[in-house]
C-alpha cells in the first residue's frame, strides 16, 4: 500500500499548508497517516478529516526563555523520536512531508534513521529552529521566498501552498449573511493568527468606533479570545472560521499578523493589508515577513511596540489611502503551481524509496 506521512503542528499555519495538498495526495497515495502532538490544535483540525490516519507522538517545545522545562527537551525528544520510529516502522511510508513546528523534530530524527525520504516545507523568509533541525534529514526543503532556497544548499523555491478553491456567488452570498455583512460599506478582515493575538484584538476593540466609520469588521479573535461585552452594528467577532475560502471573497482589506501563510492567501487575492508582526516571544520571523512584504509593496507594516488604538488607525487610513496601489503591486505576486511543484517533488522521491523496498 503506497503510504505518505504528513507532520507538523503547534500552530494552524504548520498544518493548514498539509491540507492543501490533500486533494493531490490522495489521488496518489492509498493512504495517508498524519503524526502530530497529543493534544495540539494540529489534532483537532486533523480529526475533521475521516481518511487520515492521526497518530500522536511526545513533543518537545523550545521555551525562550532560561525555563526549567527546557531541561526536559533532551528527555522528551528522544521518547518522541522513539514514538515516531515506531509509528514510521509500523506504517512503512514511501515519503514524508513536514510543514515544521515542534513536532516535526522527532519525525525528522527518525526519518534520517530509517533512511525515509522527508521533503519539508518551510514558510517563512528563515528557516524556523525545526526546520533547521529537519535540514539535516531532509531531501528537500521547499520554501515559500526564493531567497530562503537560495540560502541553503538542499532548498527548492516552491512558493506558498495556498488551497485550491471555487467560491460560488452562492457561497459568497452565504459568507455575507453569516457574519451580517451588507453592501453599504467595504469589509475588513482582522485576523491574528490561530492562537489569536491579545495586544491586536485589545487595539482594534480600542479603535473600532474609528474603523466602523468606513468599513464593516470581521474579526477572528483567537481560540478563547473574543469579548461578548463588544456589540456594534457592522461588526461581527468569531474565534475562528470554517469557511475561510469564501471570506477572502468577500473582504476588502486586512489587519493580519505577520505568518506568512496567512498574508499569501491575502496576497493572492489582491488584498491590501496591515501586518502587525509579533515581536515578543518569537524568533523574529514574522518581523522579518512584514519587512519583506512593505518592502515589496504588498502591504504596510505596524511593528508592535508602536501599536496603540491610534497609531492602528492612522496606519488603516494609510492603507486604505494606497489600495489601489498596492492591488496592482500585488496582482503577479503569488505564483499559481506551488502546490504542483510541491507534489512533484514528493513523487519524484516516493517512486525512489519504492524502487527500493
Amino acid at each position: 500500500m503506497k503510504t505518505i506521512v504528513l507532520t507538523g503542528g503547534g500552530t494552524a499555519g504548520h498544518v493548514v499548508p498539509n491540507l492543501a495538498l490533500l486533494p493531490m495526495l490522495e489521488k496518489n497515495f492509498e493512504r495517508i497517516v498524519y503524526i502530530g502532538s497529543e493534544n495540539g490544535i494540529e489534532r483537532d483540525i486533523i480529526s475533521k478529516y475521516p481518511n487520515i490516519e492521526y497518530c500522536p507522538i511526545t513533543t518537545v517545545k523550545l521555551t525562550r526563555n532560561l525555563s526549567p522545562k527546557n531541561l526536559l527537551i533532551p528527555f522528551k525528544l528522544y521518547n518522541g523520536k522513539k514514538q515516531a520510529q515506531q509509528i514510521l516502522k509500523e506504517v512503512q511510508p514511501c515519503v514524508i512531508f513536514s510543514k515544521g513546528g515542534f513536532v516535526a523534530v522527532p519525525v525528522a530524527l527518525a526519518s534520517k534513521k530509517l533512511k525515509i525520504p522527508l521533503i519539508a516545507h518551510e514558510s517563512d523568509f528563515t528557516l524556523g529552529l525545526a526546520n533547521r533541525i529537519a535540514r539535516r534529514s531532509a531531501k528537500v526543503v521547499c520554501t515559500t521566498f526564493k531567497e530562503t532556497a537560495d540560502a541553503i544548499s538542499n532548498g527548492l523555491y516552491v512558493g506558498p501552498p495556498i488551497p485550491q478553491s471555487n467560491v460560488s456567488l452562492n457561497d459568497k452570498t452565504r459568507a455575507k449573511q453569516m457574519y451580517n455583512f451588507n453592501n453599504e460599506k467595504p469589509i475588513c478582515l482582522v485576523i491574528g493568527g490561530s492562537l489569536g493575538a491579545n495586544s491586536v484584538n485589545n487595539a482594534v476593540w480600542s479603535a473600532l468606533d474609528n474603523l466602523l466609520k468606513t468599513h464593516q469588521i470581521l474579526h477572528i479573535t483567537g481560540k478563547g479570545k473574543s469579548n461578548k461585552n463588544i456589540k456594534r452594528n457592522g461588526y461581527t467577532q468569531v474565534e475562528y472560521v470554517n469557511n475561510m475560502p469564501a471570506v477572502l471573497e468577500i473582504i476588502d482589506v486586512a489587519i493580519t499578523r505577520g505568518g506568512s501563510n496567512v498574508i499569501f492567501e491575502l496576497l493572492s487575492h489582491s488584498i491590501p493589508m496591515l501586518i502587525i508582526p509579533l515581536s515578543k516571544g518569537s524568533r523574529g520571523d514574522q518581523v522579518q515577513n512584514a519587512l519583506y512584504f512593505e518592502k515589496k509593496g504588498y502591504a504596510l507594516a505596524l511593528m508592535e511596540p508602536e501599536l496603540s488604538p491610534e497609531t492602528l488607525y492612522n496606519n488603516f487610513k494609510q492603507l486604505i489611502t494606497r489600495s489601489n496601489l498596492i492591488r496592482a503591486n500585488s496582482k503577479y505576486a503569488v505564483p499559481k503551481d506551488s502546490l504542483e511543484k510541491i507534489l512533484s517533488t514528493i513523487l519524484k522521491y516516493s517512486a525512489t524509496q519504492e524502487n527500493t523496498v
